[in-house]
């Protein structure tokens, strides 16, 4: 399968060659070419030129049009102004342009990255033991789509769900299912869910708790267990293993909720450096990297101070001896960067820890494990609100459970669908089905369409609207696409290049001819929220065409049908396919 050069491409590259015929010392010159109201591009770049080679502008214009190559593809270019350019594409460029990514199968013609590298993607990072709550649902959520979007572009992606799987609270629990062996045991044979792993380990939680808050010889004995667990005592590691297994039974439940893949190898938490920790240490400070600070091993910064003014390090090794999150971070650079041979590490993470970030970054950076070859940076995210504006709580206060979020998101999405599956003639297997693929699919549109780095709303009555920027809305249109080929009878889908287009088919058709440059600025800055903003356009496109441009009623031509049926097809499909990278199902029928 070939990958189809963009019209906005092909045009750019005629007109930067005509620029350098008009201008030679400009060299490779940039038209600075963009879709327009007044044609369907204007080049920009032409003032900027002339000014430099002191030359007129809309003199250079005219030279350059005089010299472009139009081809098949320009119809038509006007000098405006004190310079730009207009354009106008022909009708048959864009039909065979668009032939072109129909015939590309399920790539629709979008080119693989030029020069793909291996990028480890840090995202969805749940705590063992802990319940997963609403602020775990962006990590995921964009986590997940970047991964499908760079994959598309041909990059190599390693995931790493980087859990929390170590610390103090460990030797508690451990200590009090050593001495109540049987309180994480399942009932019966059948396999556990995950709300019965959480309610397990939430009532051990609870009441190891309570007896290390009452009993002092019980919290003594905890204390040693952290020692022995640190050290790898056998007995200490298989019953924190427990824990660890018992809390994937519960992630992975969740995860399957939110249709999401997590595979067991990807999953390497806190545990999976402490091998390298004491290696890491003695590296920073035998290069100078770190200082022992009042007997702490610590990095400091000129430009990170605290509200005193005195600098604020980056603790790697604690006073008592024992280990910061900045030495497994660090641990974890080293292997994603020697042992993984990484060339670029993202890090989807709340923007509260930009911070601790930023000083990892410049610390693996004098410690040379991030050269100039290793990009690395955070992908971070802004808060959860509720309808209030303020930090998502229950109305008692308290943390929005994550499954009750996406159960209730079901819930509503579910009677949507039900209003309408009379209609469609679902049953009542489709009708939930629908339900499950239209409320997870509403929640993740709601946190992708909106840029990563701003908090947003969660407004379920808003998500799950027909009208508006929703995810609904596009599954609904892309519905709405496939039902039409059931009324077709024996007209098919099939390019008419010799036909003229439509203005509704002409903006449509210039629209999808856009999907792999939105690819690639989503894929290169990490931006799903650009493919949301694409496919909403693009839905939106298509209900102007639909109305205004007949596809079975009224009739029109054979030729006419069956191109709009190809207009259609590519459409869906584009849908199809960019909601898929988003992570969001596009039922057939709605």
């Amino acid at each position: 399968m070939a990958s189809v050069t963009s019209l906005t491409a092909s045009v750019h590259q005629r007109l930067a060659d005509a620029l350098s015929a008009a201008l030679p010392e400009a060299g490779s010159a940039d038209p600075l070419l963009r879709r327009s109201d007044r044609a369907d591009f204007q080049a920009n770049g032409i003032l900027a030129l002339a000014k430099k080679a002191k030359a007129n502008p809309r003199e250079l214009a005219t030279q350059v049009v005089a010299r472009v190559e139009s081809g098949d593809v320009i119809k038509d270019i006007e000098v405006s102004g004190p310079g730009f350019l207009n354009i106008t594409i022909t009708d048959k460029a864009i039909t065979e342009n668009l032939a072109a990514r129909y015939e590309d199968g399920e790539r629709l013609g979008v080119p693989l990255a030029e020069n793909p590298g291996t990028t480890v993607i840090d995202y969805a990072q749940p705590n063992v033991a802990k319940e997963m709550h609403v602020g775990h649902l962006r990590s995921a959520v964009i986590g997940d789509a970047v991964v499908q979007i760079l994959e598309f572009t041909g990059e190599s992606v390693v995931r790493r769900h980087h859990i929390g799987d170590w610390g103090t609270q460990f030797g508690m629990l451990i200590q009090f299912l050593i001495e109540h062996p049987h309180e994480l045991d399942h009932k019966g044979e059948a396999e556990v869910s995950g709300e019965e792993a959480m309610s397990n380990l939430n009532r051990l939680y609870k009441a190891a708790r309570t007896l290390f808050d009452s009993d002092e010889e019980f919290k003594t004995r905890a204390r040693r267990r952290v020692v022995d667990l640190q050290a790898g005592e056998p007995e200490t590691l298989a019953m924190w293993q427990k824990f660890v297994d018992e809390s994937k039974i519960y992630f992975y439940s969740v995860f399957d909720k939110l249709d999401m893949e997590i595979r067991d190898p990807d999953v390497v938490g806190e545990s999976g450096y402490n091998d390298m920790l004491d290696e890491t240490c003695r590296l920073l400070e035998e290069s100078g990297v770190a200082v022992r600070s009042d007997g702490a091993l610590c990095v400091f910064f000129d430009d990170v101070k605290g509200p005193d003014g005195n600098p604020v390090p980056l603790i790697v090794k604690k006073s008592d001896g024992g280990y910061g999150y900045a030495a497994t971070d660090l641990s974890a650079i080293r292997d994603r960067v020697f042992n993984l041979k990484a060339n670029t590490l993202v890090y989807v993470v709340d923007a509260r820890q930009s911070l601790h970030f930023k000083m990892v970054f410049e610390t693996a950076r004098r410690a040379g494990w991030l050269g100039e070859d290793v990009q690395a940076q955070q992908l971070a995210f802004g808060t959860v609100l509720g309808k209030d504006g303020k930090p998502f709580k229950t109305r008692e206060g308290e943390t929005v459970r994550l499954v009750d979020l996406l159960d209730e998101a079901i819930e509503r999405a579910t009677a949507v669908v039900r209003e309408k599956a009379e209609k469609v003639g679902l049953s009542e297997q489709e009708i939930e089905e629908n339900g499950r693929y239209v409320g997870i699919g509403a929640v993740k549109y709601a946190d992708l369409s909106t840029s990563a780095v701003r908090d947003y709303k969660f407004d379920l009555d808003q998500m799950v609207s027909l009208n508006g920027d929703t995810s609904v809305y596009l599954q609904y249109a892309y519905a709405r696409i496939r039902s039409i080929f059931g009324k077709a009878g024996d007209r098919t889908p099939l390019a008419h290049p010799e036909l003229e287009l439509a203005p509704a088919e002409r903006a449509l058709g210039l629209h999808l001819d856009r999907f792999g440059e939105t690819l690639e600025e989503a894929a290169v800055e990490y931006a799903p929220h650009k493919l949301a903003a694409y496919l909403y356009q693009l839905a939106s496109l298509y209900t102007t065409f639909y109305d205004q441009c007949p596809v079975i009623k009224p009739a029109p031509a054979q030729e006419v049908a069956e191109n709009r049926l190809f207009l259609c097809d590519l459409t869906a499909r584009t849908l199809h396919q960019g909601m898929a990278l988003l992570g969001i199902r596009t039922p057939e029928r709605l």
